[in-house]
């Protein structure tokens, strides 16, 4: 196996504090909202959101534990709090509307991922005897993509609901906050509009997903600690984190430079 294998690499991370992998996911995620920035402007932050939302989508099944949070948190948090970060910068930049755009492509690519992959699991799986012994690689990978794709419905109806009312509140916040500061204060509208919108996309995700549309709905006091309240706190601290990235993003705008 090469050392720089996907499978030595994920063995590699394993070995590390969760916490430490959790830094590098939060650099990797805001540093590809940057470098999108930079290298596509506005296109690329469009498509920063739409990989970025599918990926969250996907990532929120697996739960890891912290040493600094009360329970274990629902993944997906680092890579969604950074599509804020992106329309933050597309509502500063380029404006409301089109931030509010590429809220809505991201909703579009989500809908069209989660069909496609139904339609592909909808094939007949192979079996052993007609795979024989040259596509028996094959074989398992329906179940890893039922296993992946299956739970989509319910959790794209929650996950785009939380999304869309999240994303378009934050919008209208940093919007708002930029009209009474006058462009002033950046640092202020970027934290309090992300922490209000996050309180919102983690109650009403973690709700629908956990709750009302599961079928063994979790408790509710490990749905408050596990996936409220633990992954806001990690959105809160993010929001003060990327401020930084806020101000940086207005010298790599590219129409600026």
């Amino acid at each position: 196996m090469l050392p720089l294998s996907p499978a030595a690499i994920v063995a590699a991370l394993n070995a590390l504090p969760p916490d430490v992998v959790w830094l590098m996911m939060a650099a990797a995620s805001f540093g590809a909202v940057l470098a999108m920035l930079a290298a596509f402007g506005r296109t690329g932050l469009v498509v920063f959101i739409a990989v970025a939302v599918i990926a969250a989508n996907l990532q929120v099944l697996k739960v890891v534990p912290f040493v600094l949070l009360p329970g274990p948190v629902a993944e997906g948090t680092v890579v969604f709090a950074a599509t804020y970060l992106a329309t933050d910068i597309l509502a500063e930049h380029y404006g409301p509307a089109a931030a509010r755009q590429a809220v809505w492509l991201g909703f579009a690519a989500h809908l069209i991922m989660t069909v496609l992959m139904l339609l592909a699991l909808g094939y007949r799986p192979l079996d052993a005897a007609t795979a024989g012994e040259g596509l028996a690689w094959a074989l398992p990978f329906h179940d890893h993509l039922a296993a992946l794709f299956t739970p989509a419905p319910a959790l794209f109806v929650a996950g785009m609901t939380s999304y869309l009312v999240s994303q378009l509140i934050d919008i209208r916040i940093f919007t708002a906050l930029g009209i009474a500061t006058a462009g002033r204060a950046l640092w202020l509208r970027n934290t309090a509009s992300t922490a209000v919108s996050a309180l919102i996309d983690s109650v009403l995700f973690s709700t629908l997903a956990f709750v009302v549309f599961a079928e063994n709905p979790v408790p509710w006091d490990v749905l408050w600690r596990t996936y409220i309240l633990g992954t806001w706190l990690v959105r809160l601290g993010l929001a003060v984190a990327d401020t930084p990235a806020m101000y940086l993003a207005g010298r790599l705008v590219p129409e600026k430079r």
